[in-house]
């Protein structure tokens, strides 16, 4: 689980095995994750985060995207 981003709290990371599924990052804060889609930026699902942290880390990942989606491709098309 390469960690491609560290913002504050939260840590967004690839799993290895996601290679099959279109371009996306997953966010821990301590027992807290979810999953976003980044073509667009959209929530997949998500486990303990409120609504409004929620909104907070969308805006993390369109602020990163272009760096999340190259990290995406180095890890994924090499």
């Amino acid at each position: 689980m390469p960690t491609v981003l560290r913002v504050g709290p939260y840590r967004f990371y690839f799993y290895a095995n996601d290679r099959s599924e279109p371009p996306h990052v997953h966010v821990q804060r301590d027992n807290h994750t979810a999953k976003f889609w980044m073509e667009p930026v959209r929530l997949d699902r998500s486990g303990r985060f409120g609504a409004a942290e929620l909104l907070a880390i969308q805006t993390i990942i369109k602020t990163n995207k272009t760096k999340l989606l190259k990290s995406w491709h180095e890890y994924f098309d090499a």
